[in-house]
């Protein structure tokens, strides 16, 4: 039968108040735990027992460390059904922080042009967070719900990543905040490789025997020049194979009068095929070692090549029948809207809970234009997204 289109009763002028000063918490990866309290002392204010709140301890298990790990809310159901998980990261991009957003009309906008908003991802920390309270303020009847406040996204997707999964229940369905337009359901990500190279050369006086060195430069940009001519740097089209991969830092060289002897980069690979990713990193290799190879100084010897790559997160892509797809998109056509199923070429924290064996949809909250000082958050949008996950987390 066709779903009626009906709309959830909740306090829009609290939800609004409340992205905005969730937007105007700094909080970088690595440095959440301010918006963590926020949250807690929001949840404590609405009755939430301090014994249903934790932190799992994904910043132990982070590179980086971290002010805290995961914040996890448990709540018991009221109504009998499998476990529901609502999701949302809470780190933003550095280029957030300081951030004063101020209301323009329909949307949210920093005020100053040096800052992004931090819609990505306070907005979606506080659709999730908003929906909860508002299940508890109407005593709505719901199933078993667990709630979770991710870190370190922003650094790849660290949280999700190193999450404790015992402490999660066993969600059988579950949704992450952190998409764009508000009816589309994100049932797949492509996968992502990390790439570190190191390129030794040998150091000589540049002016009076440049001839003895070995430029670790000119090894690292003869690699990249290797590349881009055959088709392996940036989009990547092979047949029906295709990815991505981007040389995105390199550091290197202290003088102009100096031969560089070391030169680090680091570089992506990307694509949906997990096999053909494993082919675009083999290729950057075999390119770097090529140009190790082809120069040399005057007494015949040559630089060297470093090469490590670790996997970020595998590709995933959920079926159309999957419970949860199908109960996003009911929501989403209760609310008004028409469902739109896509896959990411950008990595997100469901491609690592799903990889944990939770099936994981990523749904929009009304961001645009995420990392950049033109960021905005469509009001209407984030509110319909408040709208959307009041009702899969009262199981409607």
């Amino acid at each position: 039968m066709p779903q009626t289109t009906s709309t959830v009763s909740f306090d829009e002028s609290a939800a609004i108040e409340r992205v905005a000063r969730l937007m105007a918490i700094p909080g970088r990866s690595g440095q959440e735990a301010a918006v963590a309290n926020f949250i807690i002392n929001a949840l404590q204010a609405a009755g939430v027992p301090d014994s249903a709140m934790s932190f799992d301890t994904a910043n132990k298990r982070s590179p980086i460390g971290g002010e805290c790990g995961n914040l996890i809310l448990k709540l018991p159901g009221s109504v009998r059904g499998p476990r529901r998980l609502l999701m949302a990261h809470i780190d933003t991009v550095p280029l957030c922080v300081g951030c004063q957003p101020v209301r323009d009309g329909d949307f949210f906008r920093p005020k100053d042009a040096t800052t992004a908003l931090g819609g990505d991802d306070r907005s979606g920390a506080s659709v999730i967070l908003t929906a909860v309270l508002e299940l508890l303020r109407s005593k709505t009847a719901h199933p078993p719900l667990t709630v979770m406040w991710a870190v370190q996204e922003e650094i790849g997707l660290v949280g999700a990543r190193c999450v404790s999964v015992p402490k999660l229940g066993q969600p059988k369905l579950a949704f992450n905040w952190d998409g764009g337009a508000v009816n589309l359901v994100t049932i797949g990500a492509t996968g992502d490789y990390a790439i570190e190279i190191e390129v030794t050369g040998l150091a000589s006086h540049a002016g009076a025997h440049p001839e003895a060195g070995v430029s670790a430069i000119a090894i690292a940009s003869i690699a990249i020049a290797d590349l881009q001519r055959n088709g392996w740097h940036g989009l990547i089209v092979k047949g029906r194979k295709r990815g991505t991969s981007n040389i995105g830092v390199i550091n290197g060289g202290e003088a102009t009068n100096v031969v560089t002897p070391l030169v680090k980069l680091r570089a992506e690979a990307r694509s949906h095929d997990p096999v053909f990713r494993k082919r675009i990193v083999e290729e950057i290799r075999k390119a770097f070692e090529r140009a190790s190879r082809e120069l040399k100084n005057s007494t015949g010897q040559r630089g060297q090549v470093r090469f490590h790559s670790e996997l970020k997160y595998e590709a995933f892509k959920l079926s159309e029948d999957e419970p949860t797809v199908q109960a996003a998109s009911a929501a989403i056509t209760a609310a008004g809207l028409t469902p739109e199923l896509r896959i990411s070429n950008g990595g997100l924290d469901a491609n690592w809970m799903t990889a944990h064996g939770i099936p994981t949809v990523t749904l929009g909250c009304g961001q645009s234009g995420i990392h950049t000082p033109s960021e905005t958050l469509n009001i209407p949008s984030y509110l319909t997204a408040c709208q959307i996950a009041s009702r899969l987390a009262a199981g409607q």
